[in-house]
């Protein structure tokens, strides 16, 4: 899952991308509405974390113009301001939660969770091929029951094969799902990361497996 994260104070910035990248989200992260605009238009989101206080502007401004194109991409915005008032304008705006500063890493977390498991989002399902299972929410999976313990990368591999079981994924779009801006593959590490995920599924005995379509990408099939 690859999110945007816009604040514009620093420690703050790496401290949220830290913790975020840490439980399993690929993240960009930058301080600007010019430098969302230009994230927004290069890459797609899974989620916004967005501050409202930003020095080109009011994070509103840019729930207003996403909401206005039809994008409807969750959006979690933070701010200082705790006024109902303040609340009140971002949500009519187009955002789906708020959270004030400062605020618990666990919470942002949760909260984000919650988005992506209302209807419509990406998480708070079980997917499955064959007996292998990958619970979206816990971030666990298993084979015929065994847990299976994988990577952070791994895991995000995994689910977005998972979530086009008998579809071909290029690899384009697991190198946007996985890396984020300043963290770009290098030439053979989709082809490593799938090799081993591909030997760990074998291992368990799983009877689904990653097939390499030549010249496209991959396809997780039961066997």
């Amino acid at each position: 899952m690859r999110l945007l994260l816009v604040e514009d104070e620093r420690d703050l910035r790496t401290l949220t991308a830290d913790h975020l990248s840490r439980i399993g989200f690929t993240v960009d992260a930058c301080g600007s509405l010019a430098e969302a605009d230009d994230h927004i238009s290069t890459a797609d989101y899974d989620a916004l974390v967005l501050d409202r206080r930003l020095p080109d502007g009011d994070g509103v401004s840019l729930v207003r113009r996403l909401r206005g194109c039809r994008r409807k991409v969750p959006i979690l915005m933070l701010t200082a301001r705790s006024t109902l008032d303040d609340r009140i304008e971002g949500l009519d705006a187009g955002a789906d939660d708020y959270l004030v500063k400062p605020f618990d890493m666990g919470e942002l977390a949760a909260r984000l969770r919650a988005l992506l498991r209302r209807p419509g989002g990406i998480i708070g399902v079980v997917l499955e091929c064959g007996n292998l299972s990958f619970d979206s929410a816990a971030r666990s999976v298993a084979v015929a029951g065994a847990p299976l313990a994988l990577t952070a990368r791994e895991l995000a591999l995994l689910e977005v094969l998972l979530r086009k079981v008998d579809q071909v994924v290029t690899k384009a779009h697991i190198d946007s799902a996985l890396y984020g801006f300043g963290n770009e593959a290098t030439d053979n590490a989709v082809e490593a990361l799938v090799s081993r995920l591909r030997r760990k599924l074998a291992t368990a005995e799983a009877t689904a497996g990653i097939i390499t379509m030549r010249g496209l990408g991959y396809m997780m099939s039961a066997s």
